[in-house]
Formats: C-alpha cells, structure tokens, sequence
C-alpha cells in the first residue's frame, strides 16, 4: 500500500469528523469569532519516523478548504523530539474542531512507522522482508498499511480476496492440507499464489509435495525452524509467524527465512507522542 486512494480516503477522514464534532464543537464555537483565522504548529514530543502527514492535512482541508500548509517533513522522515512537524494556517474554529482527529490519525500512523523502521532495521543484514498482517483497525486497513509501508516494512496480502493463505482451521475442515490444495486448485484460477500454514515438519513436507508458493511456520521454536528451512528452502519461499518480538527477531532472521509477519506492527503498538499548538 504505497498511496491512499482519495476517495477513500475523504470518507475515513468524513467519518472520523462525524464521530468526533457531530453537531458541531459547543466549546470552540462559542468561544471563537467564526471569521478567525490562525497559524498552529503540530510538535514532536517523541523520536520516531512520522507518517500520516497527508491524512492530517485532509482533516484541515475538509474544515477548511482555503487552509494552507508549511511541511516542514515528509512521510517516511525520522524526527526528534522537540521538531516542528507541520505549520498550519487557517480558520481557528476549523484547526482546533479538526485538531483531535488529525493527532489521532498522525500518531496513530507514526507509531506503526516508527515500529516498523525499528524491526526493518534488524533484520536488514538478513535479506528478510518485515510483513505485517490483517490485525489492522476496522475500517483502517488502508491507512495502517500505508504506515508499515514507510517505515520500510511491506505489506502482506490486503484482504481475503488477493491471496490463498491456507490455515489450520481450512485444514481441519478439508481433512488434509492435500484435499485443501485440491479444492483451491479446482475452484480457483492459477493467477492465485498459494501458501498454507503449517505446525510442524510433517505438514511442511506434504505443503511442499504440492508445490506450493509459500509456507508460514507458525509457532515454532528456533530448532524447528532452522529444519524446516534446510527441507523447504529452494523450493518455496518461508515466512514465519507468530510470537515474533523485537527481542526475537534477529535469531529469527539469521536462520535464512524470507519473511517475517508481525501482528504487532499494526494491533499493539504505541502512538507516537504529538501536540498542536495556536501560536
């Protein structure tokens, strides 16, 4: 996810200001001429890597379509606490109604970034790729994998209709991870990459006997890893899930796998710390 289409964009950003202002901000518009106009600062109280910088704006621009904008970063930047992020020059009552919104989004998305850069950054001496995965926000999908993207991870598939992922619950219901592959192959076109969970070296053998794209090991301890990488290697490309830490991470990556997905990257990160000033 290297952009966000506008569109859908304009209706997260519609529905966010909806949830948030309602009616309409009492405290500001009583308090705030309605002809007002003002310049605010968004500052970093946090090292980190910002993204996001086009959703906040668009919050503004939404409030107000004359507002002007001064960048002072760009997405993908890395920013040190006490930097000026964004310059802000337009209706007070829109920058401070649209204020909250924007930082949640800022933050929010910086966070995942920021984590992202700091995983990326381990396992870059590896040749392995960061991948995140479906434990996104409802209705954030876009946004929080946009977020991986600049802080240099990369995104696995984006939903349930782009890819086959075989999981053990499939499996179950199939009776084999045979028949599964059958029954995808059958029903499916051949465009479709094929990968399929697997728990242990019996399962990653009979994955591979029917050649199939990728294998995700999941839940597996250093030793069993190592193995199935000497039986899979050459003849699908390995990802492993599951437990992934930052204290993990680089063991993990010496091993010789190609991916590794983290959950964490995008359901349990923190925000990155940002503040909007009126100057």
């Amino acid at each position: 996810m290297r952009s966000i289409p506008h569109h859908l964009l304009k209706k997260i950003i519609e529905e966010a200001l909806i949830e948030d202002i309602g009616t309409g901000d009492i405290t500001t518009d009583s308090i705030v001429p309605e002809d007002m106009r003002s310049k605010a600062i968004i500052l970093s109280k946090d090292d980190g890597i910002i993204a996001g910088l086009i959703v906040a704006k668009e919050v503004f621009k939404y409030l107000d379509a004359d507002v002007k904008f001064n960048e002072k970063c760009k997405d993908g930047d890395s920013i040190r606490r006490g930097d000026i992020i964004l310059e802000i020059y337009g209706n007070t009552r829109a920058i401070l109604s649209g204020e909250r919104t924007a930082l949640n989004f800022l933050q929010r998305l910086s966070g995942i970034a920021t984590y992202t850069r700091r995983c990326v950054d381990i396992v870059s001496p590896y040749n392995v790729k960061i991948l995140d995965t479906r434990k996104t926000t409802p209705l954030l999908r876009i946004l929080e994998k946009y977020a991986v993207k600049v802080g240099g991870g990369e995104n696995h598939r984006f939903a349930l209709y782009d890819m086959v992922l075989i999981k053990d619950n499939h499996i179950k219901f199939a009776g084999s991870i045979t028949e599964a592959i059958k029954r995808i192959r059958k029903n499916l076109s051949h465009i479709y990459k094929i990968e399929v969970e697997v728990k242990n070296i019996e399962e990653l053998k009979e994955a591979l006997e029917n050649n199939v794209d990728m294998v995700l090991l999941d839940n597996m301890d250093l030793k069993i890893i190592e193995e199935c990488v000497k039986i899979a290697k050459g003849k699908a490309l390995i990802e492993v899930s599951g437990g992934i830490s930052i204290e993990n991470l680089e063991s993990i990556a010496k091993l010789g796998v190609d991916f590794i997905s983290m959950g964490k990257l995008t359901h349990s990160v923190k925000s990155l710390d940002l503040s909007l000033e009126i100057e």
